[in-house]
């Protein structure tokens, strides 16, 4: 998903992506290198000592942000939403504005759970209802903010709130603007909504980058149905269905007669014969047995070994474990 954003980033126009990380930066460093080579951008890491909070990191980046004090406006991203990135359209209307800070919207069926962002019909920005019990509107903020270096200065080197503390006195002084969003959205922070990200995104790549996907059809090694994303060195076997809305990932190995709906393969994962994972995500290097089963929003973690025939419903299971027998009751966490 990172490297999704980086590359609207790069399209919008970006020359620097700095990435807040504070848990094992290096691992996501290691990763992106070849992405930094590829793109033709540059990304930086910038490590808290301390989770610093959504506005936090930008005072550590503020150097990189605004360098000789002349920097452009930039853009801030929430690692776990999805969309189509319409960032250059954003940028154009923030300096349009002249607004210290936009925010990208989108509409929900149910605003009563959300934070709901209150706009007049030039798009700036009132106020923030939290949570309302009578409706003020039906847009949220969707994670994706396009600032102007004087934000900057609102901002210290300490755990703080960029939607709670900043973006309030940003609007008191009238500088705040919003963009609603047109397509889909998705915050995908929990498995289900992980999964419904994957359809989403899928269909998406489906309209715009076709060639990226599998598509429908039957071949010697059994039937792709749906929005189906393999990468180039999966092996599959014979007679297999896969799809609607599956992601296999790099080394992965699928057997003989294997079902595949509505889920995610990461990297490596080996799926034996006749096994059927459906509404499930696979974590990296995995190997499911032959005839095993694994349905119902079940997260398997990484290096999972499950063994032949075993049954996992909605299951939760933690890294580096062998499970030997079936778990029937959903939602249980295997430590």
């Amino acid at each position: 998903m990172i490297c999704h954003q980086i590359e609207a980033l790069k399209e919008a126009g970006c020359d620097e992506v700095v990435l807040a990380i504070n848990y094992r930066p290096q691992v996501m460093m290691d990763f992106l290198k070849d992405w930094e080579e590829k793109l033709g951008i540059k990304i930086t890491c910038s490590q808290e000592e301390e989770p610093m909070g959504t506005a936090g990191p930008l005072a550590l980046a503020k150097d990189i942000l605004n360098k000789d004090g002349k920097g452009a406006p930039f853009f801030v991203l929430n690692s776990d939403v999805i969309c189509e990135y319409p960032l250059k359209e954003m940028m154009e209307q923030h300096i349009k504005s002249k607004a210290e800070a936009t925010i990208l919207v989108t509409k929900v069926e149910d605003p009563s759970k959300y934070g709901v962002v209150v706009h007049d019909a030039a798009n700036k920005i009132e106020r923030f209802v939290e949570k309302p019990k009578e409706f003020v509107g039906d847009e949220i903020n969707a994670g994706i903010y396009c600032c102007s270096p004087a934000i900057l200065d609102r901002i210290h080197p300490k755990p703080t709130s960029i939607e709670k503390e900043v973006f309030p006195a940003v609007a008191k002084d009238g500088r705040l603007y919003c963009m609603p969003l047109s397509g889909y959205w998705m915050d995908v922070g929990q498995p289900q909504d992980y999964l419904t990200g994957l359809a989403l995104h899928l269909d998406s790549r489906k309209r715009k980058r076709p060639e990226e996907l599998a598509g429908d059809a039957v071949t010697p090694n059994g039937e792709i149905s749906g929005n189906v994303i393999v990468d180039s060195s999966v092996k599959i076997g014979k007679g297999c269905k896969i799809g609607p809305n599956v992601s296999i990932g790099q080394g992965c190995e699928i057997g003989d007669g294997v079902r595949l709906s509505n889920c995610v393969l990461l990297h490596r994962v080996k799926v034996k014969d006749y096994a059927h994972v459906q509404d499930s995500i696979l974590g990296w290097g995995t190997r499911v047995g032959r005839w095993a089963r694994i349905e119902n929003k079940a997260v398997i973690g990484e290096d999972v070994f499950v063994k032949d025939e075993v049954l996992l419903n909605g299951s939760i299971v933690l890294p580096h474990k062998d499970i030997k027998e079936s778990v029937t009751e959903p939602g249980k966490i295997i430590m």
